[in-house]
């Protein structure tokens, strides 16, 4: 996997699990990676509905940057994928040379950790747990060319 296989526009679908709020909830939309110096701009668009509230519109951005070959015991090399948050924070990393790779970011007192599936490529999967003193849900995005 390389971050020039994701650049383009994607159907993105979403499902959220809340258990804290016992509301699921549903995100419909977007998503385009678009080059932009130094990596790919990342925006999510579309409708959010969570429990019985009207649906609304939703908008994210993060930035992918890809972080050339690391040295992975008996000479296999493999690089990771940055993600950025749009104001240039770090939000998290993965290996490219992984079919189903995971990573976390630690967002005090809440915890975040996602799970990727690109073994069904070009369709791909992001499948976030986030738990804290005030969170606790399930996050599952699917995107399909």
């Amino acid at each position: 996997m390389e971050l020039a296989d994701f650049e383009g526009r994607w159907t993105l679908t979403r499902r959220i699990d809340d258990a804290r709020a016992n509301a699921p909830g549903r995100f419909e939309g977007e998503a385009r990676f678009t080059a932009a110096p130094g990596g790919l701009a990342y925006v999510e668009e579309g409708r959010l509905t969570l429990g019985t509230a009207p649906p609304m519109t939703a908008t994210r951005r993060y930035f992918w940057r890809a972080v050339p070959g690391v040295v992975r015991g008996e000479g296999a090399t493999g690089g990771v994928i940055e993600i950025d948050f749009a104001d240039g924070r770090f939000f998290h990393a993965f290996p490219t040379d992984a079919a189903r790779p995971e990573a976390e970011h630690a967002c005090a007192p809440d915890h975040y950790r996602v799970r990727y599936d690109f073994t069904a490529w070009p369709a791909w999967r992001a499948e976030w747990r986030v738990l804290g003193p005030r969170k606790d849900y399930r996050m599952v995005s699917d995107y399909r060319r």
